[in-house]
């Protein structure tokens, strides 16, 4: 498996700040459809709580930095829609090869 790049590693972390404020962005717009919706507030409380306390598990919200998992994590933001493809750019294409690799498995 392709190893990160000193280069690909410092950009990754320079991202990753990124890519969780537009992720987190995109989940306050789905917790004010939820709040918004008609119902009663105890239930929306309720569900709002489940989500969250789901939600700040999930890479998109925090998530361990390491060196040997970035190529993976890279792979599950691209999955799990945190980023797209597009997000990659400047980076090597040795790793988004990688990442293209991973996900067609």
């Amino acid at each position: 498996m392709y190893e990160i790049s000193k280069r690909d590693w410092k950009l990754f972390r320079e991202r990753v700040p990124e890519w969780q404020e537009h992720y987190m962005e995109q989940l306050i717009k789905e917790y004010i459809e939820l709040l918004s919706a008609p119902g009663n507030a105890s239930d929306h409380f309720w569900e709002l709580e489940k989500r969250i306390k789901k939600d700040k598990k999930h890479p998109g919200v925090i998530i361990e930095l390491s060196k040997s998992d970035a190529i993976w994590d890279i792979a599950f933001y691209v999955r799990d829609k945190v980023i797209t493809m597009d997000d990659l750019e400047g980076f090597s294409e040795n790793l988004i090869d990688a990442v293209k690799l991973i996900l067609s498995r």
